[in-house]
């Protein structure tokens, strides 16, 4: 299961995620193969060099040619695509994911899967506010977290494949997850803060604040240009989740809020001193 080994990458799914991948894997020597719907984007990504090869349908013999598999897939179509093709993958492979809600996703592909496929999940923790492989970038990886959702039902040869596969991908630190784990913690560092950047441009219809604003605002708001077919089943599948964070952070907006409301200013204070405490963990980690 060494990733030396393992010379012919297939991705499901070429996207802005699944180029970028597609660019990271196909510079570094692997032949890289690609499955999407639009016949288009493989003409694209074949002319740009992203992938030696490429398909806009499931081919069964694209498919059986693969060593491993990367599925850069929504959660419902990623789900349908195993039980609709995995009869075509080489005994033995490795296929892992980019899905960024595995609780729901996870113990069920595992179920459906044959024996003699073993599927590792991943998620890489970085992305950009555009779409579509036109906008792959495999530079955004660097300073990047990349994380390994293992399950009972995973070899620790698979895990190990996939910590490799981060570090390949130029992932500068590489962690290791359950899926509960994973999907409260993204609950908190992904999905609650683009829940606020929604809110912040949905609270205001004043259609002048491009004209007054500073940069504060911008990097605040810069993941408010969201797919909103992805997000909503992402933000559905781990309600219960995001639910407590939100109640969370609205429990702390309320507290500025009081102190604001009795001229409370040595609290005000405090939150600030805690906020740039807490802040400075993540400087001292770049």
């Amino acid at each position: 299961m060494e990733w030396i080994n393992k010379h012919h990458v297939l991705i499901v799914g070429l996207g802005l995620m699944g180029g970028s991948y597609a660019k990271a894997l196909h510079r570094m020597g692997y032949h890289v193969s690609a499955i999407t719907r639009n016949p288009a984007t493989i003409g694209y990504a074949l002319a740009e060099g992203l992938i030696d090869e490429g398909s806009a349908y499931p081919d069964p013999e694209l498919i059986g040619r693969a060593d491993a598999v990367i599925f850069a897939l929504y959660p419902k179509v990623f789900k349908e695509w195993i039980r609709d093709y995995q009869q075509y993958f080489k005994p033995g492979i490795i296929i892992t994911d980019v899905t960024g809600v595995k609780v729901e996703v996870v113990y069920e592909i595992q179920e459906m899967l044959r024996d003699d496929v073993e599927f590792i999940a991943s998620h890489p923790m970085a992305g950009r506010e555009v779409s579509g492989v036109k906008n792959s970038d495999d530079r955004m990886f660097r300073d990047a977290n990349f994380l390994v959702v293992p399950t009972e039902k995973n070899s620790e040869a698979a895990v190990e494949w996939c910590m490799t596969l981060g570090r390949i991908l130029g992932f500068t630190r590489v962690s290791v997850l359950t899926p509960a784990e994973h999907d409260q913690m993204i609950g908190y560092v992904s999905q609650l803060t683009h829940c606020i950047a929604i809110a912040l441009m949905t609270a205001n219809d004043n259609p002048h604040l491009s004209d007054y604003t500073g940069d504060s605002f911008r990097d605040l708001t810069r993941i408010a240009h969201i797919n909103d077919e992805m997000w909503s089943e992402l933000f559905l599948m781990n309600r219960d989740n995001l639910m407590a964070e939100i109640d969370q952070f609205t429990e702390a907006l309320g507290e500025i809020r009081s102190a604001l409301e009795s001229k409370d200013r040595e609290s005000l204070r405090e939150a600030m001193r805690l906020s740039t405490e807490r802040r400075s963990w993540f400087d001292r980690r770049a």
